[in-house]
């Protein structure tokens, strides 16, 4: 059984969704459950995590309530403002629902200074008692100021998303390789191999040119701290569903059978501490 540690859903409606612009046309509607349960059925997959894409405590409870209703959906990854003086009390009763496995702000729309900030930090500093990860999502740029932050909170469990969005499009693969190799020294971070064509040219991207990539990622952070996710529908704009798990499944191919069955699941049941015993659909 496999896990996709990294997929969205959305009713789109341009005003909360304003980030997918005209260059994503192809995703620029409704992503239910519905639509993405026959692609996790052909793949193998079992269970997902569905992560925000709209930074309002609506939705976080909408996606809580779609995954009481559908089991397979394993855990929730949603928005709080931690930098509000409310926050504690907020993250108490969102928490509340054990599908929550996990927080995420958009970091890479902050300025580096925002991961920082005393108010932000002291929202984070709450998670681990509530046994909640953090999503890291950030531009390859932003590493060092994610090295910063991680630091300052050794007992929390973070998950960097999308390899950190280096520049595969321009072929930069410096310092973001150095910087994602000192992101991973530290052993309470986790990474998702997900994002990754969509930070190439849409139309033209090659597994050559992605190759050096994740295997980057893979040196840095070794299966049993790399997990894959789809990053589904985003990836629609450069790849399947299928075509993204056939892209993984070809790089995965020289692992050992543990090795893959660590980054097809067993790292994102870790990192998120997902509940093994909730019912989940076999592919």
């Amino acid at each position: 059984m496999r896990i996709d540690a990294h997929h969205h859903f959305w009713r789109y409606s341009p005003a909360e969704y304003g980030w997918i612009d005209d260059t994503m046309a192809a995703i620029q509607r409704d992503f239910l459950p519905e639509d993405l349960a026959a692609e996790t059925a052909a793949a193998g997959v079992g269970g997902v995590v569905s992560v925000q894409a709209c930074q309002t405590l609506a939705e976080t409870e909408w996606l809580l309530a779609m995954a009481s209703a559908h089991p397979w959906i394993r855990g929730v990854v949603g928005w709080v403002p931690l930098a509000d003086p409310a926050a504690p009390a907020l993250l108490e009763r969102v928490a509340a629902n054990r599908t929550l496995r996990g927080v995420r702000h958009v970091l890479q729309a902050e300025p580096d200074s925002f991961m920082d900030r005393a108010d932000f930090n002291a929202g984070l500093s709450h998670l681990p008692s509530l046994q909640l990860t953090y999503d890291i999502l950030i531009y390859h740029h932003q590493l060092p100021a994610a090295i910063r932050l991680v630091d300052r909170h050794p007992n929390q469990v973070f998950v960097l998303d999308h390899i950190a969005k280096p520049d595969i499009r321009g072929g930069s693969i410096q310092p973001w390789a150095r910087d994602l190799a000192a992101l991973a020294q530290r052993p309470h971070v986790f990474c998702k191999l997900s994002g990754v064509v969509t930070e190439a040219d849409y139309a033209s991207w090659t597994y050559d040119q992605i190759l050096p990539y994740m295997e980057t990622a893979l040196a840095a952070f070794g299966p049993e701290r790399l997990m894959f996710g789809s990053d589904w529908p985003v990836c629609r704009v450069a790849t399947t569903y299928a075509g993204w798990v056939d892209t993984v499944e070809r790089f995965a191919a020289s692992l050992s059978a543990d090795e893959r069955t660590s980054l097809f699941a067993e790292t994102a049941l870790r990192a998120y501490r997902l509940n093994a015993a909730r019912p989940c659909r076999v592919g």
